[in-house]
């Protein structure tokens, strides 16, 4: 399978496949979630999510299936143009982007939210 390109922030980003993890920590309830997303063309399709619990907004989605303690389900979403990613600061931590190749922290530090797109076609 060929790999991906992501604009993340003023950055780009080549991965190794086509699906990328987002991983983060919730703000309230301090509870792990993660997303599998595929880049199909100029669009991003979340196709897989998982928590670790519930609660303040955080539910596990229709389906899901407790696999070793986590919440695990397929999401049904229209692609998406790009992610806004929010950087709170409240949860110790930012946002981590992995794929084969290993995971990224982005968004540790509060400020504005940080955009991960598609790289545009050559």
């Amino acid at each position: 399978m060929s790999g991906a390109c992501l604009l993340v922030g003023a950055s780009v980003l080549m991965l190794g496949a086509t699906e990328f993890d987002l991983r983060w920590t919730h703000s309230v309830e301090h509870t792990e979630w993660w997303e599998t997303w595929q880049v199909e063309g100029r669009a991003l399709r979340l196709i897989r999510a998982a928590v670790k619990g519930s609660g303040a907004g955080m539910d596990p989605g229709e389906g899901a299936k407790l696999r070793d303690g986590w919440w695990v389900w397929q999401v049904d979403l229209p692609p998406q143009e790009e992610l806004l990613l929010a950087a709170s600061g409240a949860t110790g931590a930012g946002w981590k982007l992995c794929d084969m190749a290993g995971c990224r922290e982005l968004g540790a530090q509060p400020g504005q939210p940080l955009r991960i797109a598609p790289c545009p076609a050559d």
